[in-house]
């Protein structure tokens, strides 16, 4: 019994292994993108299983070679997110006059427990605070933080995209956005650090791929890969912050690094899982902070729990004349791709308004 037990789950982690090699946007083909290590970790112990009640089966070299290629393939995915990898962005040591120490959040819009969020900026006391998920009543709770940031940009919403940002530095540009969807805001603004410098900021929360939002994954890979683009094309030091609904490894997210022309500060460091904060086995990266190659990083850091089903996230960063950054770029095949994911989300949220 036994046996027929093992050889189902070995066979059904084996699809979930490489089914996202399949470059359809679908919901349910797209949501295997996400527990890369957690299949590394399963059908690690499938293996040993395998080893031990498999070992007189007449096939036992196909499945374990079939297994083992599929162990390789998954720890090569996730080897740049562990400590092992090559680091994209080197530390450096943090100067507040040429830094900004940001916290990035999806705080739940049904969360209530306003008090420990609270409790958490104060106690780290960043220059940037940026939340998404805010509705009216997180946005009349978080009035104690206007003492401390004079600038800020509320767009209070009922359906779970609202955005908040709080900063301490001038907001010499602003920009509100709806770069796909007419519902679904975002941010690019300019700010003024302490030396006087501007950087640009593009806060963003796309939507993600599953049943009840979206059936496919068109709208939110064309809000990032825009997003990617905008950030190259400005000549200014950069950063795209938020919830983007997607992992580190996918095949989207890697699109937009190398479209974006901007650094990971995970590589090399860990995965910095930030969802879901409740259930400890089904954690990945969700929200995320990505560098142009004018900065060094001085610190990253995933924070405590809000009563969010994310953490927030923190990080330190500084401007730098130093070549402290790798970053990667697109071919030209990867362009045109990009840009077939551009036209194929705006034509999706089209067809979804007539």
């Amino acid at each position: 019994m036994v046996l027929p037990i093992l050889k189902i789950l070995i066979s059904v982690f084996l699809i979930f292994t490489w089914l996202p090699l399949v470059k359809l946007d679908y919901w349910w083909i797209r949501i295997f993108d996400y527990p890369r290590f957690q299949k590394l970790l399963v059908l690690g112990a499938l293996m040993v299983f395998w080893m031990i009640f498999g070992r007189h089966e007449d096939w036992f070299w196909g499945w374990t070679g079939s297994v083992l290629m599929s162990l390789g393939y998954l720890s090569f995915l996730v080897w740049p997110y562990s400590i092992f990898g090559k680091k994209m962005i080197k530390k450096v040591g943090y100067d507040p006059l040429r830094g900004i120490h940001l916290i990035v959040g999806n705080i739940f819009q049904y969360n209530r427990k306003y008090n420990k969020a609270l409790s958490l900026f104060q106690q780290n006391d960043p220059d940037v605070i940026f939340l998404v998920e805010t509705d009216k009543a997180w946005i009349d709770a978080l009035k104690p933080l206007h003492s401390t940031y004079e600038n800020r940009i509320f767009l209070p919403l009922e359906n779970t995209y609202g955005l908040a940002l709080f900063s301490k530095f001038p907001i010499v540009r602003k920009e509100i956005l709806y770069l796909v969807d007419k519902e679904i805001p975002s941010l690019e603004i300019d700010l003024q650090l302490r030396n006087g410098e501007i950087i640009t900021m593009y806060a963003i929360h796309p939507t993600p791929p599953v049943p009840g939002e979206n059936l496919t994954s068109a709208e939110r890979d064309a809000e990032i890969l825009i997003v990617g683009k905008k950030s190259k094309a400005n000549p200014l030091p950069s950063m795209v912050i938020g919830d983007l609904n997607d992992v580190a490894w996918s095949q989207s997210t890697s699109l937009f690094l190398k479209i974006s022309e901007l650094a990971d500060p995970r590589r090399g460091r860990g995965f910095f899982s930030t969802f879901h904060a409740t259930y400890p086995f089904f954690r990945w990266p969700l929200d995320h902070i990505f560098l142009s190659h004018h900065f060094g990083l001085s610190r990253i850091k995933v924070l405590r729990n809000i009563g969010s089903d994310h953490f927030p996230i923190e990080l330190m960063a500084i401007l730098t004349k130093k070549d402290t950054t790798d970053t990667e770029s697109a071919s030209h095949e990867e362009q045109v791709e990009a840009q077939a994911k551009i036209l194929k989300g705006d034509e999706n949220q089209k067809s979804q308004s007539i």
